[in-house]
């Protein structure tokens, strides 16, 4: 596809036609999905065991205990899940609101995957900002990312310090899926960006996530925000090491982080190439290979980094030391 075949949406957005999810998918989300669904039979076989007792039940429950929004329940935000659809060039889900103080959003189901919005999210968040989740979550669902967060959940739920010789045994499968989760909520904070095409609106989504205060929405910064994410993004030395210790543990990437992340991604140049029609399509054959090397690769850079930078952080620490020493040592004497 070129620019000249691109279709704008009334919007005045690129509408993104036939777009596969691999063109925003960071390389470890879609290399850590090919590698489970290799294992002959995985796949399949934790669809049925889920889908049996799982998204039938959760359903039933958004159902009976939330709002389905439609044209005539919140108009103003199911006009918004359509034209995220109609730009990322995918069906429209179902989609409810829930009367929920946390501040969240979230992709549930695997067949028939809809959408849940917490209302403190609503309460907190502009209309473009919640446009933007709800093109996150739009992603979660054409990437198929629900299936195997089911499989971390109930990784970290039942295998717990009752059952030490499980837990111990889960641990690596356990940390590999975490590293993935927050890799995929990198890839759909891009889906994001891509559904509204507005960058200030897909970073303060994050600085309200972050710590948004109802009623004081004036009296935040994104700019201040962005600057806070320089932070992160120019940090070396033991300051990498330590942020990726802090986040092993984690489902989700800081706020912080994932605006860097974004910005990052934007700064790549892949933002404006895909909004010029250059990506790829849902149609275009693709091999696990392929994806897994990728995912390979970045792992090889993303380790390689961190520890040479710390280990130069170490010797210039140890080096400074021993300089700052002897000027004593020589001012004494």
């Amino acid at each position: 596809m070129t620019s000249s075949d691109l279709v704008l949406h009334e919007t005045g957005r690129s509408i993104l036609t036939d777009i596969s999810p691999r063109a925003w998918e960071h390389p470890t989300d879609r290399a850590a999905l090919a590698a489970l669904q290799q294992i002959p039979g995985f796949d399949t076989l934790l669809r049925k065991v889920v889908g049996m007792f799982g998204e039938k039940n959760i359903n039933t429950i958004y159902t009976a205990a939330a709002v389905k929004v439609g044209p005539r329940q919140y108009p103003d935000i199911h006009d918004a899940l359509v034209r995220v659809c109609e730009v990322l060039d995918t069906d429209v889900p179902p989609l409810f609101i829930s009367q929920t103080p946390m501040v969240n959003a979230g992709a549930v189901g695997m067949d028939h995957p809809f959408i849940v919005l917490n209302s403190s999210l609503i309460e907190l968040a502009d209309p473009a900002e919640v446009e933007v989740v709800l093109g996150h979550e739009v992603g979660h669902i054409m990437s198929e990312h629900a299936l195997y967060r089911t499989l971390l959940f109930l990784l970290l739920n039942f295998s717990s310090g009752t059952m030490p010789i499980v837990s111990q045994a889960v641990i690596p499968i356990t940390l590999a899926l975490l590293e993935w989760s927050r890799k995929a909520e990198i890839s759909c904070d891009r889906a994001g960006l891509l559904a509204v095409q507005d960058q200030d609106a897909a970073m303060s989504m994050h600085m309200v996530l972050a710590g948004g205060v109802r009623g004081q929405r004036d009296a935040m910064d994104l700019d201040a925000f962005v600057e806070q994410s320089n932070e992160y993004r120019d940090a070396g030395g033991l300051s990498a090491y330590y942020r990726m210790m802090a986040t092993l543990g984690r489902s989700h990437p800081f706020p912080v982080i994932r605006v860097a992340e974004l910005r990052n991604w934007v700064d790549s140049g892949d933002y404006d190439r895909i909004l010029s029609g250059d990506y790829r399509r849902a149609s275009d054959p693709v091999t696990a290979k392929d994806d897994v090397t990728a995912g390979a690769k970045h792992f090889s850079e993303r380790a390689e980094q961190v520890f040479t930078d710390t280990d130069k952080y170490v010797n210039d620490a140890l080096t400074n030391f021993m300089s700052s020493a002897k000027r004593i040592f020589d001012d004494a004497v």
